[in-house]
């Protein structure tokens, strides 16, 4: 494997608060490059756990994945992120984009054009967190907004776009410093979406996967899977439309009742081409093939009962 590419661990979402720490604490001594954290609706806030886990951590970069356009206002998004920069320099990545849309829609943010807002905004926090001031525009109405300059810091963090579509990547590649892709990220996956970015300055990609290793290769397989159960759903399809196998995989979802019965299911070809998974050689190689299509970082998706096992076992791939 190629290790020009990072390889980092997220935290999970669900993690009992008296673990969060400890989990974080680990993942930076076993020495993953970086520690992402998760901000869906519901679980805990981004920003929150970036500070905690940063403050007691000593060398791990930490990411958030990350924060949606329509739950805070842009400056103070900014002054958040600045503030993160400051007190942890070279540490901090910031995903932002849309949210899911359903979750958006029941907190009454999702607005009559996701990608002019996402634009707006993604230019927004980049700018103030440069130290420059910003236009304003349709959605993101900031007035002659900066940010003092002894809160600027002397190296803004990078700001990435957390987005699937083809419309919305290349939003990503005009604007952002670089694009994070859901699980699963496949070499095909990657290229088509590099395809839509179409960058024209330095451009990182972070590829998250559901992951499990083992020695026993079967093993691994059999526990990924619960980590695929929503790869069938609609929102998945720009992830799925470029693989060998999605006209087939389209059909195994209609064909099953549930998601359970979908990923019981699923080919174990299939399985290990939609996660990183097998024996710690197998999940070497799979990171090869990704950092070779383009991604710069993959980020391993704990799956598995026992949060603290299963990261053990992901470091092996290291």
């Amino acid at each position: 494997m190629d290790r020009s590419g990072a390889v980092g661990v997220m935290l999970p979402r669900d993690l009992a608060p008296s673990q969060v720490l400890p989990y974080a604490r680990r993942a930076d001594e076993l020495g993953f490059d970086e520690l992402w954290v998760v901000e869906d609706l519901g679980f805990r806030g981004g920003v929150a756990q970036a500070a905690a886990v940063l403050a007691a951590t000593e060398r791990v970069r930490v990411g958030i994945g990350l924060l949606p356009v329509g739950a805070r206002n842009a400056a103070f998004a900014a002054m958040e992120v600045a503030t993160l920069a400051q007190l942890f320099p070279g540490r901090v990545d910031i995903g932002i984009g849309h949210g899911m849309p359903a979750w958006m829609r029941s907190v009454g943010e999702w607005p009559a054009s996701p990608l002019t807002l996402l634009e707006e905004y993604l230019r927004a926090v980049i700018a103030l967190t440069g130290g420059d001031a910003v236009e304003p525009g349709e959605y993101v109405a900031l007035d002659a907004v900066r940010l003092e300059g002894a809160c600027v810091p002397d190296a803004p963090p990078l700001v990435l776009a957390g987005v699937r579509g083809p419309r919305s990547l290349a939003v990503s590649g005009r604007v952002a410093d670089g694009t994070i892709l859901a699980e699963p990220t496949t070499p095909e996956y990657v290229r088509a979406a590099l395809g839509h970015i179409d960058a024209h300055r330095p451009h990182r990609l972070v590829g998250y996967n559901a992951a499990a290793v083992h020695a026993d290769a079967a093993v691994a397989v059999d526990a990924v899977r619960a980590g695929l159960e929503w790869i069938g759903e609609p929102d998945w399809a720009p992830h799925l439309a470029p693989l060998p196998f999605a006209d087939e995989f389209a059909v195994l979802r209609r064909e099953s009742g549930s998601r359970e019965e979908f990923v019981r299911r699923l080919p174990e070809e299939w399985v290990r081409q939609l996660a990183v998974t097998g024996t710690p050689a197998d999940a070497r190689a799979r990171l090869g093939e990704l950092f070779a299509a383009g991604v710069d970082s993959v980020v391993l998706i704990p799956v598995g009962a026992e949060p603290f096992q299963v990261m053990e076992s992901l470091a092996e791939v290291l």
